[in-house]
């Protein structure tokens, strides 16, 4: 994974972690390499001052409670979290690896074998998910990454306790990635099954095998079109002979068409095992074909200098000289549409910006920090973030929390409280 420099803007410490460098960005926030006091590095993601308000807190401390309540082997774990501050962090586990669209990006799709064991991993973890009464919602290429024991899934930005009522966006919005996102979740239907999960699983897997995804369009309107349009099927070109049938169960228009996640396993384990593969020899030459080159974290760090120590003319140090270090120094997408109500004159709306296309998102490395541009909603240029200062604190030493961040965080809890099913 590559790893920027932090700019004169971006703060050097959050919530107790040293912040690095910058891994990842995004239209609401940042995403920095951190280090723990004790050395543990972690995913820290902030939100942009400029975006944080009272519905984006609100999904920040949603992604929060989720990650507090799922579990797995193939989840990025979360560290600590304080999405009341005024400007709301969470530090997950920290992969080191490409995710899976810019290592297609870099070295090809994957061979018919290596995206078989792809799919039993993932579906697998999504099944854990499930279980815990919950869905992903935005499963892409972006949001799997391959690190060095195997893929994990990351952003549960807008995770759903299935099943729930409750709704942290508009009326008649549909938030997620048109180019992974099943018919029923572009139609803005509720409640959503975890049928969406195994139609985005379905895009995942095939991206992974042939470089595309089910459609493609440079217009908003006409992919969310092809979308929706039953008439309409995907693009399998490319797709071996063997994840042909699969894929095209997994894409199904109607979600009771898709299989379950045990049966994608299922099917996955009989691919790999007509190969003359066991499952496990397979994950272990998945994880060997894309794990990246460790980058060691030193590296971000300056290097160490032997102290100075006066010594005598026999060699000895001097009485009462001490050795003291020298002074450290550093040197340094998500697409919401809005459903017309009910009326005949009324037109969809978009915020923010589609997903870009795989080529683009795999020449795109998070180190590259494009000058402003206007942004959707507004057609203003976004203003260049203030240089940080030290956190507001109160009297006690803890971080000050505005009066709406902690109305929010209570209206959450409750709305948790009512909707949950533990």
């Amino acid at each position: 994974m590559q790893i920027a420099p932090l700019s004169p803007h971006d703060p050097t410490e959050l919530g107790g972690y040293e912040l690095l460098g910058r891994i990842g960005h995004g239209g609401m926030g940042q995403v920095y390499l951190g280090e723990s006091p004790g050395g543990e590095p972690a995913a820290v993601k902030v939100i942009k001052p400029s975006v944080v308000d009272s519905e984006t807190r609100q999904r920040f401390a949603q992604e929060v409670e989720i990650l507090k309540t799922i579990w797995g082997a193939r989840i990025a774990a979360l560290l600590d979290a304080d999405p009341e501050a005024d400007r709301p962090w969470l530090a997950t586990e920290y992969i080191e690896g490409l995710d899976l669209s810019r290592h297609v990006a870099s070295h090809g799709p994957l061979p018919s074998l290596l995206t078989a064991s792809l799919g039993a991993t993932l579906a697998e973890a999504l099944a854990t998910v499930h279980k815990q009464g919950l869905l992903h919602r935005d499963l892409k290429p972006a949001n799997v990454l391959l690190g060095p024991n195997g893929p994990k899934i990351i952003d549960f930005g807008l995770a759903v306790f299935a099943e729930s009522s409750v709704s942290l966006t508009a009326p008649n919005t549909v938030v997620g990635t048109p180019s992974c996102m099943p018919p029923e979740q572009a139609n803005g239907e509720k409640p959503l099954t975890p049928a969406v999960d195994v139609y985005a699983l379905g895009a995942v897997l095939l991206f992974a095998t042939s470089g595309h995804l089910p459609y493609q369009a440079a217009n908003i309107h006409v992919l969310f079109h092809q979308v929706t349009d039953p008439a309409k099927t995907p693009d399998l070109s490319g797709v071996p002979d063997e994840l042909v049938p699969l894929l095209t169960a997994m894409l199904a228009h109607q979600a009771q068409d898709r299989p379950a996640l045990d049966d994608v396993v299922k099917q996955c384990r009989a691919l790999i095992e007509a190969q003359g593969f066991k499952v496990a020899q397979a994950r272990r030459r998945l994880t060997s074909h894309t794990a990246a080159p460790t980058q060691l974290l030193d590296s971000l760090l300056p290097p160490a200098e032997a102290p100075t120590v006066p010594v005598s003319p026999a060699g000895e140090p001097e009485a009462g000289a001490t050795a003291e270090p020298p002074a450290a120094t550093r040197t340094g997408t998500e697409t919401t549409r809005v459903l017309p109500p009910t009326g005949p004159d009324r037109t969809p709306t978009l915020v923010d910006h589609p997903e870009p296309q795989p080529e683009a998102a795999g020449a795109r490395g998070p180190a590259q920090n494009p000058p402003s541009a206007p942004t959707a909603d507004t057609g203003r240029a976004p203003s260049p973030l203030p240089a940080p200062g030290p956190p507001a604190r109160t009297r006690g030493g803890r971080p000050r929390h505005s009066a709406q961040a902690r109305i929010t965080a209570q209206r959450l809890r409750e709305a948790y409280a009512a909707s949950a099913t533990f």
